[in-house]
């Protein structure tokens, strides 16, 4: 029987057909008939947040760490513009999401009337799609569609542009089932011949490497466990990007760390120096490769991955693959063992007796203080007390985000949330709201700095309304860390706007909130401070004071290879260049 609705109706109808369970958003007059019908029911929980871009950010975090879509309601014109930043975020590490926006009413579009903004035009370049819908009886159809683009193919966020007039209009109310969503059908298949190339590719590899990202964390459980069946079976080395830690185990024998320009020496240079690369879901990022023209130059790479437009984009590969990443990887596994599961053995144990003396250099080594508190020991003190809990991490971004990734290990998948190609201060703290919502029974901390952190710092009322015990873990260098570093490495000592001088009292600020706030500025009372923050029961506050010029290494510069790798001057002996760092 074909049910008459509202266009208000109609979105929550919607959403509760998609399995929408939770929403963030912020209410506005151009969507106050969809608040209207939220009000009038109970299935899907609505986050109201204090600002647009943290109900992104939230979002995102809800998104990776459950691997559903994140889906946010806000209003028109600055409603609008406010998840602009959010959306671009999720654009760039395919996280799925679908937005609804309001709009003035049809007949003013174009008028330039209060809140106005051409929403579908400002969001077009930040979104896998987006829409603007004119009719009522297109909305549940639009809608439909939108969750069906942001999670196939490559994830990405959407927007479904709502002006106000339809949500107040009647129309039949058309079920997922119906909707056509057959015009959007991404090749997830492999070409079987690309598949027996990479296929002889593995088993005439003398130097060979697994290169993984976020797509296999994206492309779910199943992938994460058949990427290990790969390793374990072939015993190739395995490195990731920051978005795909998690999905090979940090504490897996082939584990050779994170790659890249804060990367492990080790997968740096196993990188520069194998022949054979197996690229499985990442994009040869500029983070990665570095100087592109050296990148990886005596390599036979083969590329996985589900869009097309990755592929050849900015390294060429020799055999390109286009197939959800998971999928692949079965196959590769599959036609392998039926050839009689052959390696090269010998090269091999030669290649891995290499990489062992590439470990032998302590690339994350520091020196240690009784006086003050390196942020490297507070993140290995942090990961050795919590290790053992249900724990979820999210950062901001920063020199803090990278010594999160190089010290604190992830034994699973969807348990490390960061914002890796568009680099977003401000995002950790309300992802760490979307991952508590999520995971209410879980540790969940945010490992801050405290530059990013105040971005979206009026999040605390949003966790203080909502009881979500959050944990921000704030590395308090009163510096801009990694604009400090650069412009101390690279533009001769010159801090331009690289500090500030007017932070604020972090634990009164947290108990305004009736958090608990903790300051901790001694190494011999961090290990007892952090266990206080685990067993505090609601949202915590943790003001970590740490050295103030403190480097993050390895690093490689702008431009450079990755046999051009910059270290600390506690990582190894060896020449010294700028600013105590070692060229290696």
């Amino acid at each position: 029987m074909t049910r008459h609705m509202t266009g208000a109706q109609i979105v929550i109808q919607a959403l509760k057909d998609q399995g929408v369970d939770t929403i963030f958003g912020y209410p506005g007059g151009a969507v106050l008939p969809i608040y209207d019908e939220l009000f009038q029911q109970n299935d899907i929980r609505h986050i109201l947040v204090r600002h647009e871009q943290a109900a992104t950010h939230a979002a995102e975090g809800y998104a990776r760490s459950t691997g559903k879509p994140g889906c946010v309601i806000v209003t028109s014109g600055p409603g609008a513009t406010n998840a602009v930043t959010g959306l671009t975020d999720a654009l760039m590490d395919s996280i799925p999401m679908v937005v609804l926006s309001g709009q003035v009413p049809t007949f003013m579009i174009g008028n330039d009337a209060f809140q106005e903004a051409d929403t579908v035009g400002i969001t077009r370049p930040c979104t896998k799609h987006n829409w603007l819908v004119k009719d009522t009886a297109d909305l549940a159809t639009t809608i439909h569609q939108a969750f069906h683009v942001a999670t196939h193919g490559r994830p990405g966020p959407v927007l479904v542009d709502i002006p106000k007039d339809v949500q107040f209009a009647t129309a039949a109310y058309l079920p997922p089932e119906k909707a056509r969503v057959s015009h959007y059908q991404p090749k997830t298949k492999a070409d079987p011949e690309a598949i027996l190339a990479a296929v002889e590719a593995i088993e005439r590899a003398e130097r060979p490497v697994f290169y993984t990202g976020g797509g296999i964390v994206n492309s779910g459980t199943a992938a994460c466990a058949a990427l290990r069946d790969l390793v374990g079976a072939t015993g190739f080395p395995i490195t990731s990007t920051l978005m795909g830690l998690g999905a090979y185990p940090a504490s897996g024998e082939a584990w050779i760390g994170m790659l890249g320009m804060h990367g492990s020496y080790e997968a740096n240079w196993a990188m520069h120096d194998c022949d054979v690369m197996i690229c499985l879901g990442a994009r040869f990022d500029d983070r990665i490769t570095g100087r592109t023209d050296a990148f990886s130059p005596h390599s036979y790479r083969i590329h996985v991955d589900i869009d097309p437009s990755s592929i050849n984009k900015n390294i060429h590969v020799h055999v390109p693959i286009v197939a959800d990443v998971g999928s692949a990887i079965e196959d590769i596994l599959a036609l392998w063992r039926e050839r009689g599961a052959r390696t090269n053995a010998g090269p091999v144990q030669k290649w891995w007796k290499q990489i062992a003396l590439w470990r032998e250099k302590d690339c994350f080594g520091f020196r240690r203080s009784d006086q003050v508190i390196k942020p490297q020991y507070a993140l290995q003190r942090l990961e050795a007390l919590t290790k053992g809990h249900d724990r979820y991490i999210t950062t901001e971004v920063g020199q803090h985000q990278m010594w999160a990734a190089q010290y604190l290990g992830f034994e699973e998948p969807n348990r490390w949330m960061t914002s890796g190609g568009l680099g977003t201060m401000g995002y950790g703290f309300p992802a760490s709201i979307g991952v508590q919502i999520a995971h209410p029974e879980s540790l969940v901390i945010n490992v801050a700095g405290e530059a990013s952190w105040l971005m979206n710092m009026q999040e605390m009322g949003t966790a203080t309304q909502f009881r979500l015990p959050v944990k921000q873990f704030i590395l308090n260098n009163e510096r801009l860390g990694m604009v400090r570093q650069w412009q101390e490495l690279l533009h001769g000592e010159r801090y331009s706007a690289s500090w500030s001088e007017s932070l604020p009292d972090f634990v009164k600020l947290a108990e305004s909130f009736g958090w608990k706030g903790i300051r901790c500025d001694s190494p011999a009372d961090l290990d007892a401070a952090i266990r206080e923050m685990i067993e505090h029961p609601g949202p915590v506050l943790f003001d970590c004071l740490v050295e103030k010029h403190e480097n993050c290494f390895p690093m490689i510069p702008s431009g450079k290879a990755h046999n051009e790798m910059l270290l600390g001057e506690d990582a190894t002996q060896g020449a010294i260049g700028a600013a105590g760092a070692v060229l290696v």
